[in-house]
């Protein structure tokens, strides 16, 4: 089945989010298909993060409804989400500045851990296998987003764009059905971009996970999404094939067609 054939794995209908008098979103829909890479688009403080936050359970919106697989899921917590399948990265890096790569990567296992506290301490029987289990998994995220290297190094002491690496193996290793990216190009350089966008395909390709994501690199994302939909003063303005937005007098005047 084509992304575009596919059902629809998130439904935002109508959703209006206000801060006091600002209106951040203002009846905003949108549909993402299982196994398409979306990109989210628009000016500065046009509603983007707003809406990724929305989706993950941190903002609840004021109207609307948001369904997950069908599900309504409009006032549900960010653990409650994030138990569903979505998972996300954020603008600005939140890893675990001490703690190793590999530890970072780890705690994106934990909804996934279940088991008994005396034992999990003891490292016996049934939790040692799960741990083992889980780490087996987390090597295979390494492995893929080639950051082996790295395995015990502080994330703190990294680089920029390989934290932003990091921040995603995490997200991955908590095996989402919907990853949420929110800018994930942001402060790289060319050749980390390259990387970055090399990894989404092969995320999006060989592991199936649908994708979301806010971007500002124009190229970037006319080059890696099947669909662009265009926020602007918290309403969608388009929504279609990086062609028709590119084409879209409404995009060209509120986004394209100004220095940014």
């Amino acid at each position: 089945m084509t992304a575009t054939a596919a059902p629809p794995i998130l439904e935002v209908r109508d959703i209006s989010l206000r801060f006091g008098a600002l209106l951040a979103l203002n009846r905003v829909s949108l549909e993402i298909r299982r196994g398409e890479i979306v990109a989210i688009i628009g000016p500065n403080g046009a509603g983007k993060t707003s809406l990724i936050n929305v989706v993950s359970g941190f903002y609840h919106p004021n109207e609307g409804r948001i369904l997950f697989e069908g599900r309504d899921r409009t006032h549900m917590k960010p653990f409650e989400v994030a138990e569903l399948g979505v998972a996300r990265t954020f603008q600005n890096v939140a890893l675990f500045k001490g703690m190793s790569v590999l530890d970072n990567i780890m705690t994106g296992r934990l909804l996934k851990m279940h088991g008994s506290f005396v034992l999990d301490a003891l490292w016996v029987g049934p939790a040692k296998k799960q741990e083992l289990r889980h780490r087996a998994f987390v090597e295979r995220i390494i492995d893929f987003l080639a950051i082996e290297a790295i395995r015990k190094t502080p994330a703190g002491r990294l680089p920029y764009g390989l934290q932003k690496r990091v921040e995603l193996a995490r997200a991955l290793a908590a095996e989402p059905k919907l990853l949420l990216l929110d800018e994930p190009m942001a402060g790289m350089n060319v050749e980390e971009k390259e990387d970055m966008c090399r990894f989404i395909l092969d995320v999006n390709g060989e592991f199936g996970t649908t994708i979301a994501l806010v971007e500002h690199d124009m190229s970037v994302v006319m080059d890696i999404s099947d669909r662009v939909a265009v926020l602007d003063y918290g309403i969608k303005i388009a929504d279609g094939t990086p062609d028709e937005v590119r084409r879209n007098p409404a995009v060209i005047d509120a986004y394209l067609g100004v220095a940014h």
